[in-house]
């Protein structure tokens, strides 16, 4: 597989990459995935140097998976030689929604080597299942020295290790990140019967500078120490929801990169972002999220989609 130059990156991405094994009442079809590689083409697509570093086998699965990111303008840089590469089997359901079962080996290097970024992202089955959860969440630490640090959760609960580990490791990754978003799924997972706009509250006071909610057709709301606002979901038919809260994550990081400075600067801009600017932020995340569900699978879109 690929390994990357010694420069510097838009992005660099630590998470699984994996193929979805997906059932429909059409039958069952492969297409390659995963939350943070997913996160990785949203932002290659819209032109950003992105650069994954995950668990690929070489065989013929780990083989369409480095096509797929290639084609979308990813690097890919392997951590460690598992047996196979990893795959989840999803069921979409009659809404569009997707289940899963997964089948991953989630063995990091100590430490895993991450390339220089001005945007560290993690997330997912990577941030809470052992034993790589561990070395995530310290290289997590690392790149705060050098890097914004983003994370999304995107709760797995078969691959959790309990509702306790999980939310004990989300909460370690929520302090260290400058920039969380989260489904409202997620959210009411990790802390039930508490309201989106608490949780995000409650991340913001752990030490997120910015946390963010999306919640499907109910719209998205952002919270900072300084300020809140609320969008409304943008109008679709929605094909599947495959890869949406991704190109969300993804396009809300692109915006973010318009920031200008180092990252002391950036990790400042964040945390002290205007009301105007986050509605715009959130505004042009779901237009891109809402572009991907009108399409079959992971299709986020590119720049020039997004700003047609």
């Amino acid at each position: 597989m690929t390994t990357t130059e010694a420069r510097s990156h838009d992005v660099a991405v630590l998470g699984e990459a994996l193929v979805d094994i997906v059932t429909t009442s059409a039958g069952a079809s492969e297409r390659p995935g995963g939350s943070p590689a997913n996160v990785s083409v949203a932002l290659g697509r819209l032109g950003r140097d992105a650069v994954l570093v995950a668990r690929v086998a070489d065989d013929e699965r780990g083989a369409s998976l480095h096509a797929w990111l290639s084609a979308s303008g990813v690097t890919l840089m392997t951590a460690g030689s598992p047996e196979r590469t990893a795959t989840a089997r999803a069921t979409i359901g009659e809404n569009g929604n997707a289940t899963y079962d997964f089948d991953i080996d989630w063995v990091l290097p100590s430490p895993v080597e991450v390339p220089t970024a001005r945007i560290f992202h993690t997330g997912s089955v990577a941030a809470t299942l052992a034993p790589g959860a561990d070395e995530v969440r310290a290289a997590a630490e690392r790149a705060r020295a050098t890097a914004l640090v983003s994370y999304d959760p995107n709760i797995r609960p078969a691959l959790t290790g309990g509702h306790t580990d999980a939310t004990a490791r989300v909460e370690a990754l929520v302090a260290l990140a400058d920039v969380v978003k989260a489904s409202a799924e997620d959210a009411e997972w990790l802390y039930p019967g508490v309201a989106p706009a608490e949780v995000a509250r409650r991340w913001v006071e752990l030490g997120a500078g910015l946390a963010v909610i999306t919640d499907g057709e109910a719209g998205s709301l952002a919270v900072t120490a300084h300020t809140s606002v609320e969008i409304a979901a943008v109008s679709v038919s929605v094909v599947d929801t495959v890869g949406a809260g991704d190109t969300f994550m993804g396009t809300l990081l692109d915006g973010i990169l318009n920031m200008p400075g180092d990252v002391d600067e950036l990790r400042a801009s964040v945390r002290a972002v205007d009301r105007d600017t986050l509605v715009e932020l959130l505004n042009r995340a779901a237009r891109a999220a809402a572009i991907t569900v009108g399409r079959e699978g992971m299709d986020p879109p590119t720049r020039d989609d997004l700003d047609a």
